[in-house]
């Protein structure tokens, strides 16, 4: 409670400045874009858009959200990478793009540290392994024993190759010592598409993406891959608890400049985002989206994405993993 009053009163406090007078300098005068790097109707384009109705009001400017799908989020890096520094262009950054590229794109046009200023983390999600309806085999155990049955048969989708739902497929398949199809998309609209339509069997999709076709019936949920249960999620046993110790392949999001965008500009979007996320209706739809442990400082999802990078990297290596890009 103690962070969530000093988010709100700093919030409170950036938004008397407004955004002209000590921002006047740097702010950009017109729209202010998020690109998000997948089609409508995923995870990373739902959160951008909460996020960005918010700031629309907070900062009496338009916030407008602009999908560039392609190469699991990647197309969409590059392209904002590549974009002046003042503050128009932000990247809704993802673990595609800033912790599984590094390691999976050697040839990669960007470097995260040099060409991003992490602005601030909007929230950490688990998987969630979902079945399509037709589907029998509705526990992990169950999938487990399909996979040795029929092995390199079982098809799982995933937002593209290289993705969060790939590398999630890859750590169960090194874990559960099986073979599956990997099914490539460009993005979670078009997999979860297939999946309700049963053209595809199984997806670790992001539980943002997968929660209100499992709420509906449309798929069914078989485990959440965090440690713990996600507060949108209370039914829904865990990966551990389904007997694979330590399985934890989260999705997460956070937004992200141009590396050259001004401290000052920085710190701005991070005050008035950590408020965002400290509104009680933004908070309900992040819980039940699984969106938890956003907010805080730049400094911590920077750290946060090294983090990652190192231990994506390893799951990389050990598992062979490579991608067509």
């Amino acid at each position: 409670m103690q962070r969530r009053s000093f988010i709100q009163a700093a919030g409170a406090a950036a938004a008397t400045l407004g955004v002209p007078g000590v921002f006047a300098q740097d702010w950009p005068s017109g729209p202010v874009r998020i690109v998000v790097g997948f089609p409508p109707g995923g995870g990373t384009d739902a959160l951008a858009r909460v996020v960005a109705q918010k700031l629309t009001v907070m900062w009496n400017q338009p916030v407008v959200v602009e999908n560039k799908g392609g190469v699991a989020g990647v197309l969409a890096a590059e392209y904002v990478a590549t974009q002046p520094s003042d503050g128009s262009t932000l990247l809704m950054a993802h673990i595609n793009s800033h912790a599984l590229a590094p390691s999976l794109q050697p040839k990669l046009r960007y470097n995260v540290e040099r060409d991003f200023v992490p602005i601030v983390l909007v929230g950490v999600t688990p998987n969630l392994l979902i079945a399509s309806p037709a589907q029998k085999a509705v526990t992990v155990k169950g999938i487990t024993a399909l996979c040795t049955a029929e092995p390199g048969q079982v098809t799982f989708g995933s937002a593209g190759a290289g993705s969060a739902q790939h590398l999630a497929l890859e750590m169960y398949k090194l874990q559960a010592k099986v073979d599956a199809l990997h099914v490539p998309y460009k993005g979670s609209g078009p997999l979860l598409t297939d999946l309700m339509g049963g053209q595809i069997q199984y997806s670790f999709e992001t539980m943002t993406a997968a929660t209100p076709h499992v709420k509906s019936g449309k798929v069914v949920g078989v485990a959440q891959t965090r440690l713990k249960r996600a507060k949108g999620h209370p039914n829904i046993p865990t990966m551990q608890e389904q007997g694979f110790e330590g399985f934890e392949a989260t999705t997460w999001y956070g937004l992200a400049g141009p590396g050259k965008l001004p401290a000052s500009v920085a710190d701005k979007i991070n005050r008035d985002v950590n408020t965002v996320l400290a509104m009680p209706d933004v908070q309900e739809k992040l819980d039940n989206y699984g969106a938890e442990d956003g907010g805080g400082s730049r400094e911590k999802f920077a750290k946060f994405i090294s983090s990652e990078i190192d231990k994506w990297g390893r799951v990389v290596r050990d598992g062979k993993v490579k991608v067509d890009v």
